[in-house]
């Protein structure tokens, strides 16, 4: 159902992909890939559409995810990428579609902003007796339940102010605008990206909605069990309270932390997280990251000219294609494993223990230490005095300290 559901939006993903992807020499005379007026009747010859047609397959691949617009120009999604091999791919796009009802058809402009608001808030609601119901529901008793649900959120936000109150007006209170026009609006909406049927007063859940709905409180449960108690807290806060957490433990934080917030924000904090000075940090949000999977994987490609998060990203993508992690590392230049390893012993230097320390050296690619201590230095890793002189004064072995020590002063002198 999510298939043929979204498969005219994909038509026009792919025409846009083909036609005005980067050096086509079909391209739009603006050398971008938008929706211009002369695109959107371009592809309707090509698709033998109407304009009109075009553009709603167009807003409906946007608002699924298969279609990334950034500025002026397009790219295609993901989940167009994935299309034809991942059945996820396809469900997390109508999830994504269906996230967006309201905006996928559009409130009408005679009702006032804040009553909309109040109905998209109060919506969820309804939804869950529409699934629990498992049949028919007559919209007069959504209608009830919407009331009752907006009267709820208006009195939660009520405020009575402190100071002398205002002599009651002769003039009468207007009444609040009624519901039963913005009812219909959502349930038509709700109807159109193929959550509900609506019709001779009734509306009943798809099988595709109805799953939508479970999986949104699924999300809800997951997120009230946090472990740790981080859920509200930034990407940054979060990660330091998971840093304690053996690897299941904190696996289901992530989990938590992710289903309280969209996917897309997520990984934008969760790479602000690791951009920052803290390695420690930087390891646990890409671990956060291979939670998210598959959505995460273009801003994880965005992020492989940065030098900082290179061969995090270069690790991510390597399992993220099928590679076992033992293996991943293979992916990596020399200098890259070399500067991944300065950065982990950062990391351990800073948080962990001096045994830790001691047995990172197992780790290095390099077959002596002679030959990692040359590499280090050449890498050009800004912590790299601070994890020698941490390790030379780890290691019980006072020759090797030494050269450790000598290795750090010349670094730090800039000597050779």
């Amino acid at each position: 159902m999510a298939r043929s559901g979204l498969a005219d939006a994909a038509r026009v993903a792919r025409w846009a992909d083909a036609a005005l992807g980067p050096g086509r020499d079909s391209a739009t005379d603006d050398g971008k890939a938008t929706l211009s007026d002369a695109t959107a009747e371009r592809a309707a010859r090509d698709l033998g559409l109407t304009p009109a047609q075009v553009r709603a397959d167009w807003d409906t691949a946007r608002l699924a995810g298969l279609v990334e617009v950034h500025g002026d120009s397009a790219r295609p999604g993901w989940r167009l990428r994935a299309w034809d091999r991942d059945d996820s791919a396809v469900l997390r796009g109508w999830v994504a579609l269906f996230d967006a009802w309201s905006l996928a058809h559009p409130e009408p402009a005679e009702h006032e902003p804040a009553a909309v608001a109040e109905v998209v808030s109060a919506m969820p609601q309804a939804l869950s007796f529409l699934q629990l119901s498992a049949g028919p529901v007559p919209v007069e008793q959504l209608l009830d339940l919407l009331e009752q649900r907006v009267t709820e959120l208006r009195t939660a936000r009520c405020e009575i102010p402190y100071g002398p109150q205002p002599e009651p007006s002769a003039e009468p209170e207007p009444t609040d605008a009624p519901l039963a026009p913005l009812l219909d609006w959502a349930l038509r909406a709700l109807a159109s990206v193929g959550a509900l049927t609506y019709g001779d007063g009734q509306a009943t859940l798809t099988p595709l909605g109805s799953w939508a709905v479970w999986v949104k409180l699924e999300q809800i449960c997951v997120a009230a069990q946090s472990p740790a108690g981080n859920i509200e807290q930034a990407a940054d806060d979060m990660l330091r309270g998971c840093a304690q957490l053996r690897p299941n433990a904190a696996r289901a934080e992530y989990r938590a932390w992710l289903a309280a917030r969209p996917v897309g924000s997520a990984v934008t904090e969760l790479l602000g997280a690791a951009r920052g000075e803290d390695a420690l940090l930087r390891g646990l949000a890409f671990e956060a990251l291979r939670v998210v999977g598959a959505p995460a994987e273009p801003d994880v490609r965005g992020v492989l000219d940065e030098p900082t998060l290179r061969p995090y990203a270069l690790l991510w993508l390597a399992e993220h294609d099928g590679a076992d992690p033992e293996d991943a590392h293979e992916v990596l230049t020399r200098e890259e494993a070399t500067w991944l390893w300065v950065d982990t012993a950062a990391a351990v230097a800073d948080h962990g223990e001096a045994p830790l320390l001691v047995r990172h050296l197992e780790s290095a690619v390099q077959p002596t230490i002679p030959r990692l201590l040359d590499e280090v230095r050449a890498v050009g890793h800004p912590r790299t005095v601070q994890v020698l002189v941490a390790l030379a004064a780890a290691h019980p072995d006072p020759a090797l300290a030494k050269a450790v020590r000598r290795a750090a002063f010349q670094v730090h002198t800039g000597g050779s």
